[in-house]
């Protein structure tokens, strides 16, 4: 059989989940060794033994890929050097742990919660975990009045308790609850916040973040 055709009965025989495997090949011909280190360069095999060559293949990159050892095994194929593949040992990908995060809307409550019981008006971001949800939550929190900050998946907004210029605290909540639902995540976090202010003739008060008024 060929070293491809070992080579992809050796793939199947591996462990589910396998992240890497040491590969053994032990060549027919002690004088072809050389020759075959040299075809097989790019995969940085090394002679464990006078007729034998060891490297490794690799899903997270470390390594060559299945496909990448493919077409090295090929040249040796393409100029006769036969041999025997075997798996000297593998190793399994770490489990994927998701990363928690909380509801919008539950997050919202808790920022709010911690601010000063006087406060009035606050300017808060909105930091989407995907920008495949930047069209969407622009559309569930269009009250709000979101603006996307720069080419990151952020938005941000304002927030009037009382009065002035920016969205309710609880339309700012029934819009995370929309996006809570539509199974947008992300964050939220209160940039500028303001206690007990007074219109005089304005919409609220200016914050400038960058060399932007907001």
């Amino acid at each position: 059989m060929s070293l491809v055709g070992q080579w992809r009965d050796l793939q199947e025989g591996l462990p589910e989940g396998w992240a890497q495997v040491a590969i053994r090949l032990e060549l027919r011909a002690g004088d072809v060794t050389a020759r075959a280190s040299a075809l097989l360069g790019p995969a940085q095999p090394y002679r464990s033994d006078p007729n034998a060559l060891r490297f490794a293949a690799a899903l997270d990159g470390s390594a060559q890929s299945p496909e990448g050892i493919t077409r090295l095994l090929k040249r040796l194929d393409d100029e006769r050097i036969a041999g025997t593949l075997s798996v000297a040992g593998s190793t399994k990908a770490p489990p994927r742990t998701e990363r928690e995060v909380k509801p919008l809307a539950e997050t919202w409550d808790e920022l709010l919660a911690d601010l000063p019981a006087d406060w009035s008006d606050l300017l808060a971001e909105v930091r989407l975990l995907s920008t495949d949800y930047i069209e969407p939550a622009a559309v569930l929190c269009i009250q709000m009045n979101p603006r996307r900050v720069g080419t990151t998946p952020n938005m941000r907004f304002r927030c009037a308790r009382r009065a002035g210029y920016g969205v309710s605290p609880e339309m700012a909540r029934r819009c995370f609850e929309r996006c809570d639902q539509a199974g947008i995540r992300g964050s939220i976090e209160i940039l500028r916040a303001l206690s007990d202010t007074h219109l005089v003739a304005t919409q609220g008060p200016v914050w400038i973040l960058d060399g932007q008024t907001v």
